[in-house]
């Protein structure tokens, strides 16, 4: 059976666009309660400006204090220096660095250039980047708020860019706005895979939901060779600093579609779909996805021909 890895991010992607802040007792129990899904990996929480983004004020704490299987893969996101000591000094093992590849989602986001993030990340990681592990994200990969479409050289070069810094990580390809389309999404992975992808770099893909193309985009990005994927719990999140771009993924959506594809994803169906139902409650007005939507009993009755043991007119419509 073929395989993708899915990348939970609701707890920093998801919590971050909430603006009432959510109890660290809260933050917890949803962490314990999507890591007891079999989730391979998960993002928790983000060392940024508590100022820019109070929702991640308590990511150390979080981290400290969640109870997590030791096969699980954790990491946070950092945008700078500063979040980069932070997470060192917190016992993290793996970051995310994220910058955007377009100039004005970047200036919006951590108020620099791409230039001088770059610079920044090449200085910090030579200072602090030892024993850690690497997922370097590129935001607005295919479409800008505030630009337009993404030029796909202009990623490429920031590709090529970041490989000269550093030769073996994962390199995240965000649709941050939601309008990619899924032929964009296969054929630019469909470059960076054959002419970028080695056993040393991995690509991945984070993508939104905004215009009700998660799902297809990411099958899109699985059919270019992706099998990271990342999706967040109740399709919670979005770019704080990306107009309308509302919205991720929903997880239990892309597990729904990969194991009816034939795809494994290794997580228990069942306790995602309890623990989505926890994360849709800290912010009901924000969650989306659609499998959530269905009889909960039809979603359970399994995929594909797995329907046996069902009343024939509950296997009829599951």
């Amino acid at each position: 059976m073929s395989q993708v890895t899915i990348v939970e991010v609701a707890p920093r992607d998801g919590f971050q666009s909430v603006k009432e802040f959510i109890p660290t007792e809260t933050k917890i129990k949803i962490v314990e309660a999507l890591a007891a899904t079999g989730v391979p990996r998960m993002e928790i929480g983000s060392f940024v400006s508590p100022k820019a983004i109070p929702q991640m004020a308590d990511t150390a704490e979080v981290l400290k204090r969640a109870r997590l299987p030791a096969t699980l893969r954790t990491h946070v996101l950092v945008p700078n220096r500063k979040g980069l000591e932070l997470a060192k000094a917190a016992g993290v093992k793996e970051v995310c660095w994220v910058l955007s590849v377009s100039e004005s989602h970047n200036q919006s986001n951590v108020r620099r250039s791409v230039d001088q993030s770059f610079a920044d990340f090449e200085e910090a990681w030579k200072e602090q980047g030892e024993g850690l592990k690497l997922r370097f994200a590129l935001a607005t990969s295919f479409d800008c708020p505030f630009e337009g479409r993404t030029p796909e050289a202009r990623v490429i070069a920031c590709v090529e860019r970041v490989l000269k810094i550093v030769d073996e990580l994962e390199i995240s390809i965000a649709d941050t706005t939601g309008r990619a389309a899924p032929n964009h999404v296969r054929g630019l992975f469909s470059t960076l895979v054959r002419n970028y992808g080695s056993d040393k770099v991995q690509f991945s893909f984070h993508g939104h939901d905004t215009y009700n193309l998660g799902v297809a985009n990411a099958i899109a990005a699985y059919e270019a060779g992706v099998r990271i994927i990342d999706g967040a719990a109740a399709g919670l999140g979005g770019c704080p600093f990306a107009p309308g771009a509302t919205g991720n993924t929903a997880t239990e959506d892309l597990v729904f579609a990969f194991e009816h594809m034939g795809i494994s994803t290794g997580i228990d169906f069942a306790k995602l779909l309890e623990a989505a139902d926890m994360v849709q409650a800290v912010a009901p007005s924000q969650a989306g996805g659609r499998v959530r939507t269905v009889s909960r009993r039809r979603a359970l009755a399994g995929f594909g021909e797995n329907t046996r043991g069902l009343p024939p007119e509950v296997a009829a419509c599951a």
